[in-house]
């Protein structure tokens, strides 16, 4: 029997050394006789050779598809696109997306949603507010270094705590604290 091409290049492994088991080759396992054990051989080749003619056929069919794609314009680049679009689609006509989107939804209907909602906008407000005062105080305190005044005369922490817009964002604090 010749070796069998397994379709990677070599051989199936059925050497002459593996035809026979009564010539010198490895033992035939336990419960299988000659008999059984030459059919399996036969068996494989057949199911190898099929192997390997399905392979050609897929490459060739590969290859004409390709052929076809370049004919028409369409680059990788072009069907990746069209995955990853084809993709979102799905996702997003899926049960799940679907059902997560409605819950989304629904959390930001809700009251909660919209007093934490307000409640950050006030912060970032007052917040900005606090900053910019504080930032102006810096610049005018350094407007003043500059100019040669004396420092002590310049404007300080306690003058900015009591602006209206540092109070304001104490206020606002306090009472999100509560």
């Amino acid at each position: 029997m010749e070796p069998l091409n397994n379709g990677f290049g070599g051989t199936s492994g059925m050497s002459s050394s593996m035809e026979g088991g009564a010539t010198g080759g490895a033992p035939l396992p336990p419960g299988l006789t000659q008999e059984e054990a030459e059919e399996l051989r036969v068996e494989l080749s057949k199911v190898e050779d099929e192997i390997q003619t399905l392979r050609q056929v897929l490459s060739a069919k590969e290859r004409h598809a390709g052929d076809i794609k370049r004919r028409l314009g369409i680059s990788p680049l072009n069907e990746i696109k069209q995955n990853l679009s084809k993709g979102w689609q799905d996702v997003q006509s899926s049960n799940a997306y679907l059902t997560a989107s409605a819950t989304v939804d629904d959390i930001s209907r809700s009251d909660a949603y919209r007093k934490t909602q307000e409640a950050f906008s006030t912060a970032g407000q007052i917040t900005s507010e606090a900053l910019s005062s504080m930032g102006a105080a810096i610049s005018q305190r350094i407007g003043t270094m500059r100019l040669g005044y004396n420092v002590h005369h310049s404007l300080s922490m306690p003058s900015m705590r009591s602006s209206p817009s540092f109070r304001s964002f104490e206020d606002k604090m306090g009472s999100i604290r509560k």
